[in-house]
Order: structure tokens, then C-alpha cells, then sequence
């Protein structure tokens, strides 16, 4: 194999470690708030404006589909609510309620802890860099596929 070519598989490999890494993490952190992982990152999209939810599957690199079944979910529990949407009569908004806005608050001081213990592990300019990468990698990888 080329030197290329391994470092796609090295790049492809720690991407999905660190996806699992995150989500046994999520699932933790969300478990205490009676949410998933899953439930928090659908919610947590909308929390500063209300998304359609091709919008949010589109910005969290999910299936529309998987979205759909998640926020139908969420609003059945009464954790978010659909609203119009201006823009599209039929794609309606998503966005928390105070109920979902409480449950996404419980799992705040747990995430915090985890933030400072992870910037304490790798320090502060490190971990900035890090996450400059995988913008750099996931915007690469974007227009590799436009």
C-alpha cells in the first residue's frame, strides 16, 4: 500500500476510535439527565435556533432519516416541539422545550468536568490545535466530496 493510501486508513481508523470514544462518553454524560447520546446531540443542535431536521442531519453528519426518528421521539416525550417554518410549509422547525432545555442542563456540570479534565491531559494550546485539524480534515474531506 502507498504512503497515501495508509495514511487515509490511519486518518479513517482514529476517526471511527474517536467516534466511539465519544459516543461511550456522551452516553455517560446523558444517561444521568434520562437522554442518549443520540437524543443530546439531536437537541443540542437546536438549542441556539430552531433547525429543520435535514438541517440538523446535514450539520451533524447524520441520516435525515435517523434525525427524523430521534426528534419525533424527543417531542414525544415532550423534550422538543415542531414549529412552522417560514421558509419551507413543510419542513418544520425543531426546537427544545423548557422540559428538553432542563434535561440538556443536568448534563452540563458532568460535560464541564470532563472538558477541564481533557484540556488538563492535553493543555489548552494543544487541544486547540486538535480541534483546528479535524475542522481542517472535515472541510477537506467536504470538498473531496462536493
Amino acid at each position: 500500500m502507498s504512503e497515501t493510501a495508509d495514511l487515509l486508513s490511519g486518518l479513517a481508523l482514529v476517526a471511527f476510535r474517536l467516534n466511539g470514544q465519544f459516543l461511550h462518553v456522551a452516553e455517560g454524560l446523558a444517561r444521568p439527565a434520562g437522554m442518549t447520546a443520540a437524543w443530546w446531540q439531536v437537541l443540542g443542535a437546536v438549542l441556539r435556533e430552531s433547525l429543520p431536521v435535514a438541517g440538523i442531519a446535514r450539520d451533524m453528519g447524520m441520516t435525515r432519516q435517523g434525525v427524523q426518528r430521534i426528534a419525533d421521539l424527543l417531542v414525544e416525550r415532550g423534550l422538543a416541539e415542531y414549529r412552522p417554518n417560514p421558509a419551507h410549509r413543510r419542513a418544520k422547525l425543531l426546537q427544545p422545550t423548557a422540559a428538553g432545555r432542563e434535561a440538556v442542563a443536568k448534563i452540563v456540570p458532568g460535560h464541564q468536568e470532563l472538558a477541564d479534565r481533557l484540556v488538563g491531559e492535553l493543555g489548552l494550546e494543544e487541544a486547540k490545535r486538535c480541534l483546528e485539524s479535524l475542522r481542517r480534515l472535515s472541510a477537506a474531506l467536504d470538498r473531496l466530496n462536493e
